[in-house]
Order: C-alpha cells, then sequence, then structure tokens
C-alpha cells in the first residue's frame, strides 16, 4: 500500500507569465544581490553534487542537461515508480546550477551537479498539511532522503519544502547526514501574513528548516527588505531574494517566482561554492561562513525576519578561508586563551606533611604536660 507523503512546499511558487527580455538579463539582479560573479572568480562549484529534495527535475532541461542524477521515489520505502518531472523541483535545480547553456539560465553554482531525491509533493499554491502522525519504525520521505543523499556523494542538501510538526525519524536522519558533513539548507516557509503571525507577532515554525543544524533561510525583495509572506521565527538564520526571481521553466521557457523556497535554493548554491573551495568544511563553520558575512544586518545582529542578512557569496568565501586557516593554526600547547598568572603546583596527594609535624608536637607537648602533672601529684602524696 502505498504510503500518503506528508511533505508539501513550503514555499509555493507562484507566476506572473513568460518574462519578455533575455533571461540574463532577468536575473542579472538576484546574482548581484548575493554577489556571486565575484565569487566565480574563485569557484563555480566544480565537484559538488547537490541533493533537491523536491518533485522530479525535469533533465531535458538545456541548462540542466547531463549534470542530474535521478534516484528513486522517496514517497515509500516499498514502491517504487518513476516520477513525472515536476515544476518545482526543476526551478530550484535551475537556481542552484544551471549551466547558462545556449545564453540559458545561469544557477549560482553553475558547474555544481544535480542528485533530484523525488517525492510526490502538492504544488499548487498556498497548500497546507498538518502534520503526519509519526509511525513507529517507518521513516518519512524526507528522512529517506536524508539518509540517501548522505549515502550517495551529497555534500548539500537543498529543501525548499516543508510541513508543520517535527518527526523523530526526521531528526535523526538530520544529525546523521550533519555528521557525515552535508550541509542542509531549507526554506522557512511563507506564513508570514497568516493570521497567526498577525495575532502573534512570529510565524508557525516550519521543519525541516526548524531541525537543529538546518540553515534556515527567508526570503527578501529587491531593496533587500523582508517580504511580507516571508516566515519569522527563530529558525531563521539568513536571508536571500525571493520576490520575483526567474526561474526555469519545466521542459522550456522562463517564469517569475515568489516564495523562500527560491531563497533557499540560492543559499543551497552558494553553500556548493563554499564546499567546492574547502570540502572539508564542516555544516557549522558553513553557517558560520554565511552569517558571518551577510549584507545588510539588522540593528541588532540578528532578528527573526532576515536573520543575519542577506548571504554575500564572495564575502562568505573569505569567512570560510579565515576559519579554514585558524583551524589549521591551532596546535596542541598552543596558548589559547590568552596570556595570566601560572597555576600553583598542586599539592601532593594525602595529608599535608606540615600539618602532621605540627599535630605530632602538639600531642607530644600535650603528653608531656600530662606526665608532668603525675610526677608532680605523686610528689604531693608521699609528702
Amino acid at each position: 500500500m502505498l504510503t500518503v507523503v506528508r511533505v508539501l512546499t513550503a514555499a509555493v511558487l507562484a507566476f506572473s507569465g513568460t518574462t519578455a527580455d533575455p533571461i540574463k538579463a532577468q536575473q542579472e539582479w538576484v546574482l548581484d544581490a548575493l554577489n556571486v560573479k565575484q565569487a566565480w572568480t574563485v569557484t563555480k562549484g566544480e565537484g559538488v553534487t547537490v541533493a533537491v529534495v523536491d518533485s522530479a527535475v525535469d533533465t531535458r532541461v538545456k541548462e540542466l542537461k547531463g549534470r542530474v542524477t535521478t534516484g528513486p521515489d522517496m514517497t515509500t520505502g516499498s514502491v517504487q515508480r518513476e516520477l513525472p518531472p515536476g515544476r518545482h523541483g526543476t526551478a530550484m535545480a535551475a537556481l542552484i546550477a544551471g549551466s547558462g547553456k545556449g545564453d540559458g539560465y545561469t544557477g549560482v553554482a553553475p558547474s555544481a551537479r544535480i542528485l533530484s531525491l523525488p517525492m510526490v509533493i502538492d504544488e499548487e499554491p498556498g497548500s497546507a498539511v498538518p502534520p503526519m502522525e509519526e509511525q513507529p519504525g517507518v521513516q518519512s520521505p524526507l528522512a529517506r532522503a536524508l539518509r540517501y543523499a548522505a549515502n550517495h556523494g551529497a555534500q548539500v542538501v537543498s529543501m525548499s519544502i516543508g510541513s508543520y510538526g517535527p518527526l523523530r525519524s526526521e531528526r535523526e536522519a538530520v544529525s546523521y547526514a550533519l555528521s557525515k558533513g552535508v550541509v542542509l539548507v531549507a526554506a522557512v516557509g511563507n506564513d508570514g501574513q497568516t493570521q497567526y503571525a498577525r495575532d502573534k507577532g512570529t510565524s508557525y515554525w516550519s521543519f525541516p528548516a526548524g531541525y537543529p543544524g538546518v540553515i534556515g533561510v527567508a526570503a527578501v525583495d529587491k531593496q533587500g527588505k523582508r517580504a511580507s509572506f516571508s516566515s519569522d521565527n527563530l529558525s531563521v538564520l539568513v536571508s536571500a531574494p525571493g520576490v520575483d526571481v526567474p526561474v526555469v521553466k519545466r521542459g522550456s521557457g522562463y517564469e517569475l517566482s515568489q516564495g523562500t523556497s527560491s531563497a533557499a535554493a540560492l543559499v543551497a548554491g552558494v553553500a556548493a561554492l563554499l564546499k567546492a573551495r574547502y570540502p572539508a568544511l564542516a555544516p557549522e563553520q558553513v553557517a558560520q561562513a554565511l552569517a558571518a558575512s551577510a549584507r545588510g544586518r539588522p540593528a541588532a545582529g540578528d532578528d527573526d525576519e532576515t536573520g543575519f542578512g542577506v548571504v554575500d557569496a564572495a564575502a562568505a568565501l573569505n569567512a570560510a578561508e579565515r576559519l579554514v586557516g585558524a583551524k589549521r593554526s591551532i596546535t596542541p600547547g598552543v596558548e589559547h586563551f590568552g596570556q595570566g598568572e601560572d597555576t600553583p603546583v598542586p599539592s601532593r596527594p594525602g595529608p599535608d606533611p606540615v600539618r602532621l609535624w605540627l599535630y605530632g608536637g602538639g600531642v607530644l607537648v600535650a603528653l608531656a604536660m600530662f606526665c608532668g602533672a603525675i610526677v608532680v601529684l605523686n610528689q604531693r602524696k608521699e609528702q
């Protein structure tokens, strides 16, 4: 029996028709917002595989042709089938690794490869789904996808999907992928304008963005301001363009997208650049590099709306270089916490010798006095 998949698009695409101008001109502002072209002087993502957990990627798209490997259907662990190409997954894959072939769309990491991990999802705008009850011993589609990605060479996983409520199988799969050095990036969701958000001043948490160790990405507009629909809560680490972002259509052509989905895919592309340049960079170091180098940082340093600010690809590469350098400079015996007085040599274990002599001397004096008193008393009796 086929298991019903609960994972739906957390950041749904909403389109406004085809673009009239050449696609490279249309996407120029997105690449500029992320400072990608400067980063390309260092790396374009060579040797990195990004897993896209989403609807199936259309391998016929010219910008992705020959550069996509498709994994099994993650919807169920028992029934395997070939899923048709999806609109959402194709768009996200091209945002990450579009090659620009034939004056076409260029992704953030155009030399990276895509591992498509398809599942049945609802691609209709405004979709929402309650959390599925955990079934003992049964992994969710997302949990299966994360483990598959970690075991099949993915260095980055892009998850422009989500639902409400965590699952144990997913938490464990997230921990497993992180332990394998895989960078996990997810959209925080599009609940910024819900009634709950207006009443509470914060948005529902969406998962997988809400799991510890996952880089949660919010959406901003062309001015770098938080998109009104973008969820705001503590799962937001950084932000990226998510308003009127050009994307590749399934089959051919281009269209515009709205949502944190696009923002997450773009940041996954930047993460691919970091892993290409510094393959040994741990997931937490990638997150640190992205956050520390972000532009448009809020006055307080970070907030629930845009996190630490908008990702800057070139600055993130510089930050990663410093992290790698700092890691290599730390060797055993090196002063690490600063100068200070030397700690006194610890005393030997057991009784203190000085105190023993004082104590022994006191006992001897007391015995002498006691004996003297007895002698005096005896002398008095004899008299």
